[in-house]
């Protein structure tokens, strides 16, 4: 069974990585076929510049994650049969043992992981988002959040680790349920809390000025029922020119937050239209079913460890000759996204599905002419491709393409 295993993990690997890269190189080669030519549906509102800014922006993109792509998987290789597991276990055992063994394990792996993520993250930061005009971060505050990031990592983490351990060890059969319940309520806490806690330690978030704009989406909450805790504005720019917006919080705690940026670029009857379609996705419960997916997945995938926590064939299948409850986490997780790598086309079909019924709701309550002016810009400051390829679309976009988001609100519209 074992030699089974590791022949069956080896083949997935090598799959999912092969499937990933060719729809990389799909992409680009489908981006740059299109690249001299602006769709024409988009022809008066994106100039041929803006969208050869795009189409360099996801090619250059789409090659780093080529890159990474790879390196996640050699990563992944040398932790498991290639010994990189075994040997922490070896360093680890005569020093440790129980809890405190169990937390060193995963943190040795998350500082592993994060050393080799970090050349990654800078190149993406200070040479792609920097080339294409959109990075206005400054070293000092990379860093200054990465140290931000370790630091809430460990005050956190290291508690729920620990209790996860414990109740994985305590529990006895159905430890994979206590933990379920752990975790769907540590994750409603941090929903709750995160708004006013943990997002001002990286940014500065400032109540809506009156006038038009606030006088305009307090009418437009009011007609659609919705009731939060503030309107924000987050000092997006401080690090990139991205525009978004977005809610945050749970319960009598959420807020409405719109990046500087984006109040910047777009007039008071466009931002309406943008904040009527997330009022779309609280209307028609995408959060609750996007919560009720996620818990149930997450049962799923921990009674799913239950099962192979007692299995030898998992451990030594996967170049790892001691078993036990931290190992099996350690494998577990980063495992499992190899084989479920198929289903990604589901969840994009779901979350596409949601936007469409949004954009239908904000063309009901706002404007469909003013979003979809608000969407083009969008997708002219973001450098966002017009021109995705569709198969790559597929498994990785969850949002419909712009040319199917125009056409599908025009048609509500008229």
């Amino acid at each position: 069974m074992t030699t089974n295993f590791t022949l069956i993990f080896l083949a997935t690997l090598s799959a999912t990585l092969g499937v990933r890269l060719w729809l990389a190189n799909r992409h680009i080669r489908h981006v740059t076929a299109h690249r001299d030519h602006v769709p024409a549906e988009f022809s008066d509102r994106i100039s041929l510049t803006a969208h050869q800014k795009a189409a360099d922006y996801t090619i250059d993109r789409s090659r780093a994650g080529i890159a990474s792509h790879i390196v996640d998987a050699a990563l992944l290789l040398a932790l498991t049969l290639g010994g990189g597991l075994a040997a922490l276990h070896d360093f680890w055992l005569p020093r440790l043992d129980g809890l405190a063994y169990g937390l060193a394990m995963i943190f040795s792996l998350m500082l592993i992981s994060g050393l080799i993520d970090l050349p990654y993250s800078l190149y993406q930061q200070f040479v792609i988002e920097a080339r294409h005009g959109f990075n206005r971060m400054s070293l000092g505050l990379f860093f200054a959040d990465l140290g931000k990031q370790t630091v809430l990592g460990i005050l956190i983490g290291a508690p729920v680790i620990l209790a996860v351990l414990w109740l994985m060890g305590a529990m006895g059969t159905y430890w994979w349920f206590y933990v379920w319940t752990f975790w769907s309520i540590f994750n409603l806490l941090i929903m709750f809390i995160y708004p006013t806690w943990i997002a001002p330690l990286f940014n500065k978030f400032s109540p809506l000025e009156e006038g038009e704009m606030k006088r305009r989406i307090e009418n437009l909450l009011a007609r659609c029922g919705f009731r939060s805790n503030g309107l924000f504005v987050m000092d997006g720019s401080k690090r990139s020119s991205h525009g978004n917006a977005y809610f945050t919080g749970f319960g009598n705690n959420k807020r409405i937050v719109f990046f500087d940026t984006l109040l910047a670029r777009l007039t008071p009857p466009e931002v309406e239209a943008v904040l009527a379609h997330e009022l779309g996705h609280f209307r028609h419960r995408h959060i609750l079913q996007r919560m009720v997916l996620m818990f149930a997945a997450s049962l799923a995938f921990l009674w799913l460890l239950g099962q192979l926590i007692e299995a030898p064939w998992f451990f030594s299948g996967l170049g790892v000759p001691a078993q036990n409850t931290a190992l099996a986490l350690i494998l577990f997780f980063p495992v499992i996204p190899v084989f479920t790598f198929p289903l990604g086309p589901i969840g994009s079909y779901l979350s596409r599905r949601n936007e469409f019924e949004a954009d239908a709701y904000a063309a009901q309550n706002a404007s469909a002419d003013d979003l979809c002016r608000a969407l083009v810009k969008l997708y002219q400051d973001n450098a966002s491709t017009l021109t995705p390829d569709p198969l790559h679309s597929l498994f990785y976009d969850s949002h419909p393409p712009a040319a199917q988001r125009i056409a599908h609100l025009l048609k509500v519209a008229a």
